[in-house]
């Protein structure tokens, strides 16, 4: 049989245990030699190869690892030091995937810190169920030291004294008064002194800064007599200055008539693994590239500030740089990271007050945070330095770099939002102040965050209303200036929300333009609208109205499938061409290319009528006029305010009258939106305006009511 494949999988693998046995193999207490030993790690590899490559983390598996390392011996902590150390710099080396691209090679990094945490904790737990189970030995050796008959107290002795010298934690015996009486070699060594420094010293003496508040209540309440025993995490000063930090258990020893008479104390020294948790905890609560708090740190901080008692407020600045994509294509990744870099150093000045700190939530996104009685004034100023700070130009790479920002502020008492509900203000607001040009921060406005809560709800339900069947159509008659007669309708799609109730296009239709929705929903009103025409003319005849107008947004203008769309409507419903209008905005068409117009051009060379839907609106050069294919000119309702009352504006007159008399030298018609009054109907046919539409005449409604509008009309 083949041996293993030359520098595949499994030789990689081996060299990772060799390496690994190799620099823990020192500093173990096992009787085997040193290929023995790497023989009895290489599972323990192959486990964390798996889990580094596994579809899914299993701290659970790292753990177990870490625990089978006290099973080969490896108990001392300079073991899991020399673990750690080889895992970070060889196990994605040698068991990760040598050809992946970056993104994979930083996750499987990822995966080896996180696999190197849970190695530690399962490490520690084991290495504690351990020493317990050689505290608990140690008790009871001393106990039965201390209460067997006279006979056999040299035996005991014998014992106690053996365990008591070759114990792996430190031991000492003191009285009740807390004079230490006697310590095993183990704990000379953790303090890393003579026995003269630490015999007959007293346990008083021991006291730290740190001391948990419960450990001298305990200590008093041992001596007493009034518990037995008592744990506790208790740091000390070594001889040196050090501190050497422990797991302390102080067990009572009694007589044989119960009566207390010693005290026994057990110490495992958790130094480094608190050095190692400390720096696990760092990294992963603060962000690699900057050394900024990250996401993790800076919610458990902002949860804390919004708990925090009455009087307390607090003051948050959401900050997003303008334009940081374009730095990131333009220059490069590595460019982007140093102006990230530059830019986290400025704001970690800007946040220097006590309650102040700032933070990396991800990409270009940072948070600075104010805390205390009063924050109304403090945010603004935090706001203030920020945006002072990044007025200054970045030189990377030869290039000064100008660093825009866009903040939303948030300020308020603590106790009344959570965190998720103050960053989703935040970003709301931020977002704000980026669409007002950015480089600016703008005030937290509860309005304005419920309207885009509002708004971001209808984006996210309108795929959904249209399979539904949510969107109805309503209509509004276009009528004949010369003789009152309907002349067609316009189409007028509205939104019949479940929570919300009827929703006018206003509301809808730029959010369908953002999403791209408003293709299919205007298909779907296109085909709507053709068929009630058909259905109109079915029932009705002659009385029928004649034509329906259809909006046509600019998405649906570029899009390849308009004509083939409109042509397949108008075949299958068997509407003529010339029933159908289609209006345009005339801001849609401003500086239109060839392109744009060829498929309104194919469209009214089949005889469908192009309206100009708001002239007037859109500043454009009336002489393109010429090269539009429309037919008609619907004017924007601002003309034609000042004609509601008698007597009407001159200066309107003269502009309505000059367009007017422009459409019609060029074979326009004309038509009116926003007729609300009789006078100002009546002054729009002197004018010569050739259709009008407005509330003078009909509201939109549904499509039974404009016919019966229509036969008034034909009979009055």
């Amino acid at each position: 049989m083949d041996g293993p494949e030359v520098d595949g999988p499994e030789d990689r693998l081996r060299r990772f245990a060799t390496i690994w046995s190799r620099a823990v193999f020192p500093v173990t207490t096992t009787p085997l030699t040193r290929p023995e030993f790497e023989a009895l790690l290489l599972p323990l590899a192959r486990r964390l190869s798996e889990a580094l490559r596994a579809r899914a983390f299993d701290a659970a598996e790292a753990r177990a690892v870490g625990a089978a390392l006290i099973d080969t011996h490896c108990t001392d902590p300079e073991a899991l030091c020399a673990t750690l150390d080889c895992v970070d710099a060889y196990l994605v080396l040698y068991c990760g995937d040598a050809e992946a691209g970056p993104g994979r090679q930083e996750a499987l990094r990822t995966r080896s810190a996180r696999l190197q945490h849970a190695m530690a904790a399962g490490f520690a737990q084991a290495l504690r169920e351990r020493t317990l189970a050689e505290q608990e030995a140690i008790s009871a050796a001393a106990l039965k030291a201390q209460g067997v008959v006279a006979q056999a107290l040299h035996a005991s002795e014998a014992r106690f004294r053996a365990v008591f010298e070759g114990a792996a934690i430190g031991i000492s015996i003191a009285d009740l008064d807390g004079n230490v009486l006697e310590v095993n070699g183990a704990l000379l060594r953790m303090f890393g002194g003579s026995e003269g420094l630490l015999r007959d010293r007293n346990v008083a003496e021991w006291s730290h800064p740190e001391d948990a508040p419960q450990v001298w209540r305990l200590y008093q309440e041992l001596v007493r007599g009034e518990r037995e025993h008592y744990h506790v995490e208790k740091p000390f000063y070594r001889p040196d200055g050090t501190v050497l930090w422990t797991n302390l258990t102080v067990s009572l020893l009694r007589d044989a008539d119960g009566v207390p008479q010693y005290q026994l104390a057990l110490m495992e020294d958790t130094t480094e693994r608190r050095l190692l948790n400390l720096r696990l905890r760092y990294e992963a609560t603060h962000d690699a590239l900057t050394g900024l708090p990250n996401r993790t740190l800076f919610f458990e901080r902002l949860e804390k500030a919004l708990s925090a008692g009455e009087g307390q407020r607090f003051g948050l600045c959401y900050l997003d740089l303008d334009g940081f994509k374009t730095i990131n294509d333009s220059l490069g990744h590595a460019a982007g990271d140093r102006l990230l870099v530059e830019v986290a150093d400025r704001l970690q000045g800007c946040a220097t007050a006590p309650g102040e700190m700032v933070a990396r939530l991800g990409g270009d996104e940072f948070v600075a945070l104010t805390t205390g009685p009063d924050t109304q004034c403090g945010v603004d100023d935090l706001a203030d330095r920020i945006m002072n700070a990044l007025s200054g130009p970045v030189r990377i790479d030869g290039r000064e770099l100008l660093v825009r920002g866009s903040i939303g502020v948030v300020e308020g008492p603590a106790g009344e939002r959570g965190p998720a509900e103050v960053l989703r203000s935040a970003d709301i607001t931020m977002y704000r102040a980026k669409s007002a040009g950015g480089n600016r921060y703008e005030l937290a406005d509860p309005e304005a965050d419920a309207r885009a809560i509002t708004r971001h709800g209808l984006t996210t339900a309108l795929p959904a209303a249209l399979d539904r069947g949510e969107f109805f159509i309503e209509y509004q008659p276009l009528v004949r200036l010369d003789d009152g007669r309907v002349h067609g309708a316009e189409a007028l799609v509205r939104w019949l929300h479940p929570q919300h109730g009827v929703l006018g296009p206003d509301h809808f239709i730029p959010l369908a333009e953002h999403t791209g929705l408003i293709v299919p929903l205007g298909r779907w009103v296109l085909e709507e609208s053709v068929r009630q025409a058909r259905d109109w003319q079915r029932q009705h005849g002659e009385n029928a109205p004649l034509r329906v107008n259809v909006n046509l947004s600019p998405c649906q203008l570029t899009h390849p499938g308009l004509v083939s769309d409109t042509v397949d409507i108008l075949e299958r419903t068997g509407v003529e061409p010339e029933a159908l209008c289609l209006e345009v905005t005339e801001s849609a068409l401003i500086g239109a290319d060839d392109d744009l117009l060829k498929p309104l051009r194919r469209l009214a060379e089949m005889g469908v009528d192009i309206a100009l839907d708001d002239f007037g609106t859109g500043y454009s050069n009336l002489a393109n006029l010429r090269r539009l294919p429309v037919s008609i000119l619907k004017l924007d309702r601002s003309f034609t305010q000042g004609m509601q009352q008698y007597p009407a504006d001159p200066v309107d007159l003269k502009i309505v009258e000059g367009i007017v008399t422009l459409a019609h030298s060029l074979d326009l018609t004309v038509t009116v939106e926003g007729v609300e009054t009789g006078a100002q109907a009546e002054q729009l046919r002197v004018l010569g305006c050739d259709t009008a539409q407005g509330w003078y005449y009909a509201r939109p409604g549904p499509p039974e009511r404009l016919h019966e509008l229509a036969l008034v009309d034909a009979t009055g």
